[in-house]
């Protein structure tokens, strides 16, 4: 009886039909040797069932041999391949690897160059707004002014700004405020 040889070992059905028949035809022959009395036909029976249980494992042990030797260079064989294959995609993943990294640095560089460029801009532009109030002066409000917190709105600016009572505040309606 041959097997199939599957991906690890033998396929298992198989062999277990084998054993199965082979625990059948043994279990039979024990019972026909308990029986057996005597020469005769019933020991001939039981010679033929041994001498085929016999030539079954030796064809079994025959074709073992055969496709033990011839799978171990196809082993040898796709063992092989598979590692060249391996190789392959480490040395592809690898250089990817490598670009990815590169490609994650020149990122980070262009990240770190516009965040410094942001920020100089933002110097810069905190300046203009320091130099712009610096020419701003404001004149305190006398405490006796009414105020708008008194219900008398009234606003000074000292840098050129128009002088006298603001607009009362509106809602969301357009309507004053109270």
């Amino acid at each position: 009886m041959r097997f199939s040889v599957v991906e690890i070992g033998y396929d298992q059905r198989q062999v277990d039909s084998c054993l199965d028949e082979l625990g059948f035809r043994l279990t039979r022959l024990a019972a026909w040797a308990e029986s057996a009395a005597g020469p005769g036909r019933e020991g001939d029976r039981i010679r033929q069932e041994a001498s085929g249980l016999c030539g079954l494992l030796r064809r079994l042990d025959l074709d073992d041999a055969a496709v033990v030797g011839r799978s171990a260079g196809e082993v040898d064989r796709e063992a092989g391949a598979i590692l060249a294959l391996a190789r392959v995609e480490l040395d592809a993943a690898r250089e990817e690897a490598r670009q990815l990294r590169e490609r994650a640095y020149a990122e980070a560089v262009q990240a770190r160059r516009d965040f410094e460029a942001a920020l100089e801009a933002r110097r810069r532009r905190e300046a203009r707004v320091d130099e712009i109030l610096s020419e701003v002066t404001v004149e305190p409000v006398p405490v006796d002014t009414p105020t708008a917190a008194a219900g008398v709105p009234a606003t000074r600016v000292a840098a050129g700004g128009v002088e006298g009572p603001a607009e009362p505040p509106t809602g969301r309606d357009g309507a004053p405020v109270r």
